[in-house]
């Protein structure tokens, strides 16, 4: 089968892959001579912690379990398994965590703050308890792509397109904007927060929202950061900790205004060169803005120093990325038929990196019952 994929991020690149595992031929464009969306303006998290119970928290666990098995086919990607501590500062935060039934599936458990220590000896600031999660994982997001073509081009039955803006598509082809036709038994479009044009015009009524985020880079730590990190305000982002503990949670001790305004948890990961990505922010209403603000950032740094009772590293980039979500909370990502032999594959959230390999092993299923 000849499978053509449009777009370079993380999730259009994970179709590619699992295409090729089974044996088909792919082409992939990218209208960017390099893929420049929420596919390299994340964490490289791969995170199971946090995740719903259900589909949600069935799809991370398969994708971590992917994730091992691509890290260690294309050790570019930067894969590894450093586990994760979401630390808690307060009695209520530490009931919420407490309230939770479901840890060993998700490889968690709640420990102490010594023991927390004793995973990541940086920790010396004030907190009382962690959640610590040893499924979960990271990955370097700024060059864990091109490695990944490397791996595909390997195989004789890839070839890449960068800078081919899809203009049109039809039952098995797409034409690009230098006009070139491009026929395929399967098209997926994988097109990431970009859904006016081409997939306007297939889907007009996309049930899916952008998100707008805020992170930023410092200088090497200058000692491992040896798990990832969450802080509190994670258990009031991801929906595996609704109860009525986090109700509590939320009456008790509602967030600095700040951390309210803008959608604020702390999530932070060191990069093989040391230096730490911190964030990030949420914002649901568009337009967006052009520009970042700094009071986020001034909320971050404190957050992270309190937490590892240390100063941080100089700030040396800050960016914002969008990413699409689906607006069906029963579904992880929205994937839809919208022609025939033409699918589209969008939305997953802030869940992307961590279930694309999931979500394409999903979605080369759908397509090879359908031939």
């Amino acid at each position: 089968m000849r499978v053509l994929i449009v777009g370079g991020g993380a999730l259009g690149t994970m179709h590619a892959l699992r295409a090729l595992e089974n044996g088909h031929h792919v082409v992939q464009l990218e209208r960017e001579p390099e893929a420049r969306g929420a596919s390299v303006r994340n964490f490289g998290l791969v995170w199971v912690s946090g995740r719903e119970p259900g589909p949600d928290l069935e799809l991370a666990l398969r994708a971590r379990e992917a994730w091992e098995r691509i890290g260690a086919d294309v050790p570019g990607v930067g894969f590894r398994p450093n586990g994760s501590l979401t630390l808690l500062r307060t009695d209520a935060e530490v009931a919420v965590a407490e309230g939770m039934t479901d840890l060993a599936e998700r490889g968690a458990k709640l420990v102490g703050a010594a023991e927390a220590r004793a995973l990541n000896p940086v920790l010396r600031g004030d907190f009382r308890a962690a959640l610590w999660c040893e499924r979960d994982g990271a990955v370097e997001s700024r060059v864990a792509l091109p490695a990944l073509r490397a791996h595909l081009e390997a195989t004789g039955r890839y070839t890449w397109l960068p800078g081919r803006e899809v203009r049109d598509a039809g039952e098995g082809w797409v034409r690009d904007d230098t006009a070139q036709r491009h026929e395929a038994d399967a098209v997926v479009l994988c097109t990431g927060a970009a859904l006016g044009g081409l997939v306007r015009e297939l889907r007009p009524e996309l049930p899916v929202r952008r998100v707008r985020l805020q992170m930023m880079q410092t200088d090497p730590l200058g000692e491992e950061l040896a798990t990832s990190i969450a802080d509190g305000d994670s258990l009031r982002y991801y929906p595996a900790y609704r109860g009525a503990a986090l109700d509590e949670l939320n009456r008790a001790e509602p967030q600095p205004p700040v951390a309210a305004e803008n959608g604020m948890q702390l999530l932070m990961v060191q990069r093989l060169d040391g230096g730490l990505t911190i964030g990030d922010t949420h914002e649901y209403a568009e337009p967006f803005p052009f520009d970042v603000r700094e009071e986020p950032y001034d909320h971050l740094v404190r957050r992270s120093e309190e937490l590892l009772g240390r100063s941080l590293p100089r700030v040396t980039r800050r960016w914002a990325g969008v990413y699409a979500q689906t607006a069906d909370k029963s579904q992880v990502v929205h994937r839809e038929q919208v022609r025939p032999g033409i699918w589209l594959v969008t939305g997953p959230g802030g869940r992307g990196m961590t279930g694309s390999p999931a979500i394409a092993e999903d979605t080369l299923r759908e397509i090879e019952e359908r031939s």
